[in-house]
């Protein structure tokens, strides 16, 4: 993998939400379980003795004495990487340009799963539709709805489906959404790649994404490691994770109030209805967010910790 563009300095983040593992590596839990040594004594880190406390981060769970201050993560489930992925094309934070919609500030905090250290300087990236629906490099194939369909836009998917994008392995509907589309245009709006800083974090400005048939609202990701950042990027390494992060259905209606969101056409596929969500929440790659109730206009915040092997290779295809 090679990705292009300036390399950016990367200001510190004052948030710091680190948990420190003192615990040998050894082989990953195929239960997507951490136990963690604390003192003398083994802790299984989720849903067994102990208390657990909501963490300071999306998805965190701390557990164990104030004094161990130990925090533990499940493997964030992997996905399709869908057909409208290009190989990092952006090197950078805020990848709105000048698409309308509603303002998103999205934070990522990348750790380890075994070690619950986080992964310094590795490289994540994150495409999503327009809120029509419409994916830069692929106008013209796009499932989105505001009002007319392009009218060269094939009756289906570029995969042959009857869905916006098809689930990685389903039973049927072509080839899984694995198979790379050729962009059909030069617009490369919403897609961006930044790296992590020293305590995990990434953090992208962005808009909420709206919808196409057949998919619930989400954001594409991968996280690349292992790989040397350069002055012209990101080169080599491997791909440890490919997921989708997921929206609510409170939020997602409240953003159907907003322009443009709005205007759109397309019939909606709800978050319990999506083939690609697991329904494992944080796990399966549901953001928490924060929003005025009454006002979501203003802005979202969203944040997760994505909790990935980087001696794996995911590469959703």
């Amino acid at each position: 993998m090679v990705l292009t563009g300036a390399l950016p300095s990367v200001p510190p983040m004052t948030e710091n939400t680190e948990s420190k593992s003192h615990s040998p590596r050894h082989k990953r839990d195929l239960t997507r379980r951490k136990v963690v040594i604390a003192g003398g004594g083994a802790v299984v880190a989720v849903g067994v003795g102990g208390t657990l406390a909501a963490g300071a981060f999306a998805g965190e769970k701390k557990q164990g004495t104030a004094a161990t201050g130990e925090a533990c993560y499940q493997l964030t489930s992997e996905t399709t990487e869908g057909p409208y992925y290009i190989d990092a094309d952006k090197i950078r934070q805020d990848i709105t340009e000048d698409k309308e919609g509603i303002p998103l500030t999205l934070r990522i905090k990348v750790i380890d799963s075994e070690t619950c250290k986080p992964l310094r300087n590795a490289a994540v990236d994150i495409w999503h539709c327009d809120a029509l629906g419409i994916y830069s490099g692929y106008e013209s194939l796009s499932t989105g709805g505001g009002g007319t369909p392009p009218t060269d836009a094939p009756s289906g998917t570029p995969t042959g489906t009857p869905t916006g994008e098809p689930p990685s392995g389903a039973p049927s509907g072509g080839t899984g959404g694995g198979v790379h589309e050729e962009p059909t245009d030069d617009e490369r709006y919403l897609r961006g790649t930044w790296r992590t800083d020293k305590q995990g974090f990434v953090t992208f400005r962005t808009i909420f994404p709206g919808w196409y048939r057949g998919r619930c609202v989400h954001i594409h990701t991968k996280v690349h490691v292992s790989g040397t950042w350069t002055d012209a990027g990101y080169e080599g390494g491997n791909t440890c994770h490919t997921g989708q992060f997921f929206f609510d259905e409170e939020a997602v209606l409240a953003s159907a109030e907003v322009e443009p969101y709005s205007t759109s056409t397309t019939e909606r596929t709800t978050l319990t209805e999506d083939t690609i969500y697991d329904q494992s929440g944080t796990t399966g790659g549901l953001l928490k967010l924060k929003y005025k109730k009454n006002d979501i206009a203003k802005g979202v915040l969203a944040t997760i910790t994505v909790g990935v092997d980087p001696e794996a290779t995911n590469t959703g295809t």
